[in-house]
């Protein structure tokens, strides 16, 4: 194991974008953890891997890759020996010949989950108003605002794809559970967070906890690095 401070490299999910681990960067910057995100294109799960490799080749030395959400089954994806372990924040962990969406809809949704479905662009947006019901309702109303402005819709060639091998069997996970989601049902994220055997991390938080309760999402990654420097 290297003795080299690993970098945190963050990937956003579906609906989101790189700002929205904005918070999260602070404070690790703040102990002195180096943090990097970056744009996903949400236009195929291999374009988003592609993208990920991109910003793993200019890290020097380990790395501990966090996802939130769709990202989770982008950051199992890549094959970069530099990955030290994965944090999963209320993300997707598809096994192999698993699609994102077959674990995305795996249990049934509560009533607050909002609509699905391609547009006319052929990509699926997430209905304005379920930004405020069930993708970060414990936000404040001008966050719920800014993050319906910035959203990245996705396309289904990101979720309807079988994954290959996933990083997670050959390196350690953790696994922050969103108790008060309503995207990514409760009993979905435990089932995924436990086939893992990942470190299990359960708050009564809503589907975006690095805008809602960013320490939480801090300090389960700070354990993750800190478990995986040398």
């Amino acid at each position: 194991m290297s003795n080299e401070k690993a970098t945190v490299v963050l990937a956003h999910g579906a609906w989101a974008d790189e700002s929205s681990w904005s918070k999260v960067v602070t404070l690790l910057q703040a102990r002195g953890i180096k943090a990097v995100t970056f744009r996903l294109p949400l236009s195929s799960l291999a374009d988003d891997v592609a993208a990920l490799d991109g910003v793993l080749e200019q890290v020097d030395g380990p790395a501990v890759l966090v996802g939130h959400a769709y990202a989770g089954a982008v950051i199992a994806a890549t094959h970069s020996a530099k990955v030290r372990a994965l944090v999963y924040i209320a993300a997707l962990a598809p096994d192999q010949g698993e699609t994102v969406a077959d674990v995305f809809y795996r249990n049934e949704h509560d009533d607050k989950a909002p609509k699905l479905a391609p547009g006319s662009d052929g990509l699926i947006w997430l209905p304005t108003d379920a930004f405020a019901t069930a993708f970060a309702q414990h936000a404040t109303p001008q966050e719920q605002k800014s993050l319906a402005a910035a959203q990245l819709p996705i396309s289904p060639a990101c979720i309807t794809v079988p994954v290959g091998h996933p990083l997670w069997k050959e390196v350690p996970a953790w696994y922050l559970l969103a108790e008060q989601d309503h995207m990514i049902p409760e009993k979905t994220q435990r089932f995924m967070a436990e086939r893992m055997k990942a470190r299990i991390s359960a708050y009564p938080v809503d589907h975006l906890p690095s805008v809602t309760a960013p320490e939480l999402v801090e300090a389960v990654i700070v354990d993750a690095v800190r478990n995986t420097d040398g």
